[in-house]
C-alpha cells in the first residue's frame, strides 16, 4: 500500500540515484535508490530539497517511490540543525521561550515563536 507525502532530503547521492528523506509523519526516515535510472534520468535530488513522493512500507523500511522535487534546496541546513541539536542536548530539541501576548487582556502566551528565517513565497503555495 502507498500513500502520498511530502518530505525534506537530508542526504542525497546523485551518482548512485539514493537518498534519505525527512518526512511530513515525522515517522521513521524514507529510503530512496532508483537502481535502475542513471545519473542523468530521473530526478537528481539534493539535501534540502522539499519533495512529494509515494511512500511504500516494505517489511521495516520505508520507501521513495516517484519522488517529485516542489522546492530546490529550500531547508539546506536542516540535517547539520538536526545533528547539532541531538548532539548538544541528547536528543531533545530546545525552543526558544514564549514571547509575551499583545492580545489584549491576556498576560503571556504559551505560543512558540517560529525562528526569524527568510521563507520562500513558492512554499506556501504548495500543498501535500
Amino acid at each position: 500500500m502507498t500513500e502520498k507525502m511530502c518530505g525534506v532530503v537530508l542526504w542525497a547521492d546523485q551518482s548512485d540515484q539514493k537518498a534519505v528523506i525527512w518526512c511530513e509523519d515525522h515517522g521513521d526516515l524514507a529510503y530512496y535508490h532508483d537502481k535502475d535510472a542513471s545519473s542523468h534520468d530521473g530526478v537528481a535530488l539534493d539535501a534540502g530539497d522539499l519533495i512529494q513522493f509515494e511512500l511504500l512500507q516494505e517489511h521495516d523500511l520505508r520507501l521513495v517511490r516517484n519522488p517529485t522535487r516542489l522546492v530546490q534546496r529550500q531547508f539546506v541546513g536542516l540535517a547539520h540543525d538536526l545533528r547539532s541539536s541531538a548532539d548538544h542536548d541528547q536528543g531533545a530539541v530546545n525552543f526558544p521561550p514564549a514571547r509575551p501576548s499583545h492580545v489584549s487582556g491576556r498576560r503571556g502566551s504559551n505560543v512558540v515563536p517560529f525562528p526569524n528565517r527568510n521563507m520562500r513565497l513558492d512554499t506556501l503555495k504548495v500543498s501535500c
